[in-house]
């Protein structure tokens, strides 16, 4: 991928600047295969991350708070997320009848069947978009990621 060509420059770009451009430019192109990916489930990535959370929860409740700690995009409208998923029958609500302010999330059956496809369609799309970089290369990529 050479940023330089991809946003039309002839200028040489700094080291630091061109490495974030870098960044930002496979992070859009990650999201735009995910976004593909999960777009016959009428699912965001956001969904499917929440999803996920909730299957790891291993049947037991999760709440607002739970769900927003453990996101990949920490973001302020999970209740939209998990609203959505409601409607779509992906997941329940559950209010605290003594605290009305105690909301208690699961994944439905439904959710976890329509997961499970997601997931395997995502790991398609992981393996397609990894293709070109070893396993030791992953390693050493992951390994400069922890720097962060």
């Amino acid at each position: 991928m050479n940023v330089e060509k991809i946003i039309k420059t002839e200028k040489e770009i700094p080291l630091e600047s061109r490495t974030i451009i870098h960044f930002m430019l496979v992070n859009n192109k990650i999201n735009e295969a995910f976004a593909d990916i999960l777009k016959p489930y009428d699912v965001s990535l956001q969904q499917f991350n929440v999803l996920r959370i909730l299957r790891g929860q291993n049947g037991k409740p999760a709440n607002l708070s739970t769900l927003n700690e453990r996101m990949v995009t920490k973001m302020s409208n999970t209740t939209r997320l998990v609203d959505k998923l409601i409607l779509k029958g992906f997941a329940n609500r559950i209010v605290c009848p003594s605290n009305r302010r105690k909301v208690e999330i699961n994944i439905t059956s439904e959710g976890k069947k329509v997961l499970k496809r997601m997931d395997t369609a995502m790991q398609k799309a992981e393996k397609s978009i990894l293709k070109n970089i070893s396993t030791k290369e992953l390693e050493q990529l992951n390994s400069l990621f922890n720097k962060f």
